[in-house]
């Protein structure tokens, strides 16, 4: 016998990965749901403190055919990280040594980094970057890809910095939610340099393809970088209109 009373809304669920029209017992959610919602926990805060296989990453990417190079935050361990998260924003000595560069100054720098879920990056940063170029214009000078470990966004403006680059974009595990665990976020910044604040970027968020598939975030990052070098700015300032842009053609 059910004694689960459905939900008039139940419909919904087939457009949507949210926790919505569940039904319930009585009083109570059913008891299905108690526990998927207990596995959906479990699994975000594995994605918290899964570490990242930085070696299995960068030799994903050099296969693809993109050189990296390895650096690590100022903070030793993930509990560090969770606990102090300026050390997150700063490389650590030997990292920052390893960034110094007398070539010409790249237009874009890609850094991969842990953040909150490194499930997300393992898995989205390559086929994303694949996406990018399809699209980038050939006369972008791309940087190597910074595999970041233990690192926030902002551990983007220190690289960008060192490596002189016009652009970096930080490709990042986003906090877990109880449906996505493995949601990337991309933050955009120009002339990166140490102090740099969050309303001088432009973020696409939730990456993955359960969520914004890898071509459509690399046509809105690839947009954003063209607006970016055109007009020398990122953030509050740089609206994303790249929608207009493909509906015009």
């Amino acid at each position: 016998m059910n004694d689960v009373t459905p939900d008039p809304w139940r419909g919904l669920r087939s457009l949507t990965a949210a926790r919505v029209a569940l039904g319930r017992t009585g009083a109570s959610l059913p008891t299905r749901e108690v526990l998927k919602f207990g596995a959906a926990h479990a699994l975000a805060r594995d994605a918290v403190h899964l570490p990242l296989d930085a070696a299995a990453l960068c030799g994903r990417l050099d296969a693809a055919g993109w050189p990296s190079v390895r650096v690590h935050s100022a903070a030793p361990d993930r509990a560090t990280y969770l606990l102090r998260p300026d050390l997150g924003r700063r490389l650590d000595e030997a990292s920052a040594a390893a960034l110094a560069t007398d070539g010409a100054p790249p237009d874009l720098v890609f850094v991969a980094a842990d953040g909150l879920s490194s499930l997300a990056t393992s898995r989205h940063v390559v086929p994303l970057l694949q996406a990018v170029r399809a699209l980038a214009p050939a006369a972008w000078r791309i940087g190597p890809v910074v595999v970041a470990e233990q690192a926030r966004v902002a551990l983007g403006d220190p690289v960008g910095e060192r490596l002189r680059a016009r652009l970096v974009a930080v490709l990042i595990g986003e906090r877990p939610g109880l449906s996505s665990p493995d949601s990337l976020g991309i933050y955009l910044t120009w002339d990166p340099r140490t102090g740099r604040h969050d309303a001088e970027r432009n973020c696409i968020s939730n990456v993955r393809p359960e969520g914004l598939p890898y071509p459509d975030a690399a046509r809105r990052l690839v947009w954003l970088c063209n607006e970016a070098l055109r007009l020398r700015l990122t953030g509050v300032n740089l609206k994303d209109l790249s929608h207009l842009a493909v509906s015009s053609g």
